[in-house]
């Protein structure tokens, strides 16, 4: 089962945000439990095999002020995949720090290693205003994109199913 973690404090931001990765992971014939991170429990996390943070509008930024709620990345040893929120997240809690860095639309970038399945020039949809970790992230079990695969790179998600 994949855990999906809903990081939006809006209700509707769930449709734009995490709507689209469960409509992914469904699609792949896994199983999906979506869970508020308000709501999270320890059996959520125990009966997952996979995590996906999801990311969340410009001006929702709520889960930032509650970064403690997600000290459990700490001693999580399954994977974890941070989209743009969530790659927030897990920056914060690799000790980094976030940084303004507003970028809005399509834009290429290079990959110059495999990532997800993705390598050399790939076009992204961004819709942030920091970064805590570099645009793409992989280090040990956690993955990281700032921006948003769920819009334009839906393989990469398949790709974190296959991990």
């Amino acid at each position: 089962m994949i855990l999906i973690i809903n990081i939006c404090k809006e209700p509707l931001h769930f449709y734009e945000f995490v709507k689209p990765v469960v409509d992914i992971v469904k699609n792949s014939n896994r199983e999906a439990l979506i869970v508020h991170y308000q709501n999270l429990s320890p059996e959520d996390l125990k009966k997952s095999e996979k995590v996906i943070i999801c990311g969340t509008s410009l001006k929702d930024n709520e889960f930032i002020k509650n970064k403690n709620r997600f000290n459990w990345i700490k001693s999580h040893r399954k994977p974890i995949f941070g989209i743009c929120g969530g790659a927030h997240i897990l920056g914060l809690i690799l000790g980094k720090t976030l940084q303004e860095d507003k970028e809005i639309g399509l834009k290429e970038i290079n990959l110059k290693k495999n990532f997800l399945g993705a390598k050399g020039k790939t076009l992204v949809y961004y819709l942030h205003q920091f970064e805590s970790l570099p645009k793409i992230f992989h280090e040990k079990n956690l993955y990281a994109t700032l921006f948003h695969p769920e819009v334009r790179n839906k393989r990469m998600i398949l790709e974190f199913l296959k991990v």
